[in-house]
């Protein structure tokens, strides 16, 4: 399958609603691409046993079951084939919840690609608790069952203490699940201007029938979206904010990070100068 299909076909069933289009990319090419998977064998997210991060499990050498499924996967999750249980969106502290007046876009639950993200990150629960196991049976084999964490993660599995444990108090974190520029933007008015003119403009397209927006990084603005642009996420109104009509796009954790680079804390483009943060923000 292609990935326009992907993008097609990536929306949410349980309301969280999006289309996983920069991820349903990736996981396209780490399934078709040997040097695809060589860059995730090297970077941290390579939790197997032959990884070379801080944090290995003994269960398996396999590198994608911490995240992917060919079979038995969420279908409620954004992001294809996904092989971890989804955290409730009512769990999540988000940033909005501090009132600051700088925070001129609307807020959606807790969502979109950004809940697959945090299935980890939230330090809640073991990276091994996965839907679907290595070997036969969704519990795995002998291997997977007898695994253990290294010192580095502990006995419990879960996401060590330190920034890249979140928590579910998200307060100290970019928003997520936020308009893009302050909103404006919708599927009938495509190319406005953002409500806040601090921001750039996103570039867009039409995929089988689905519009999609991203932020074109520098030396990238050539009409189409690159894996190094920062993607926003389209969220149904069913999906978003209350009082949302129409489908709009939002920041997410993957707009501005790609779990398969392999780029330093996973950022899609370096942010030396500050590249990321003003790639959006016009500053």
């Amino acid at each position: 399958m292609g990935w326009n299909q992907w993008v097609a076909k990536a929306t949410t069933k349980r309301g969280l609603g999006s289309l996983a289009i920069g991820l349903a990319v990736a996981f396209a090419g780490v399934m078709a691409s040997a040097p695809a998977m060589a860059q995730i064998a090297g970077t941290k997210h390579n939790l197997g046993s032959n990884g070379t991060g801080t944090n290995k499990f003994s269960g398996t050498a396999e590198i994608c079951v911490f995240c992917h499924t060919p079979h038995g996967a969420d279908t409620s999750a954004a992001v294809p084939l996904w092989n971890r249980t989804l955290p409730a969106p009512s769990s999540f502290t988000t940033y909005d919840s501090l009132g600051t007046s700088s925070l001129d876009g609307k807020t959606a639950p807790v969502g979109s690609v950004s809940i697959a993200c945090l299935s980890c990150h939230d330090g809640v629960t073991s990276m091994s608790a996965v839907i679907n196991a290595p070997g036969s049976g969704t519990t795995g084999d002998a291997t997977w069952t007898g695994g253990s964490w290294n010192a580095a993660v502990g006995a419990s599995g879960k996401m060590p203490a330190g920034i890249t444990n979140l928590s579910t108090d998200l307060k100290n974190d970019h928003p997520i699940g936020i308009q893009y520029g302050g909103g404006g933007i919708t599927v009938n008015a495509k190319t406005a201007a953002t409500k806040d003119p601090d921001f750039k403009a996103p570039a867009n397209t039409d995929l089988n029938g689905t519009t999609v927006w991203w932020v074109d990084t520098e030396g990238t603005a050539n009409g189409t979206r690159q894996k190094t642009d920062l993607l926003l996420y389209t969220r149904a109104a069913s999906a978003g904010y209350v009082g949302q009509t129409v489908a709009e796009p939002f920041v997410e954790c993957a707009s501005c990070h790609d779990p398969h680079t392999t780029n330093a804390t996973f950022l899609r483009i370096s942010n030396a100068n500050s590249a990321v943060c003003l790639a959006c923000h016009t500053k």
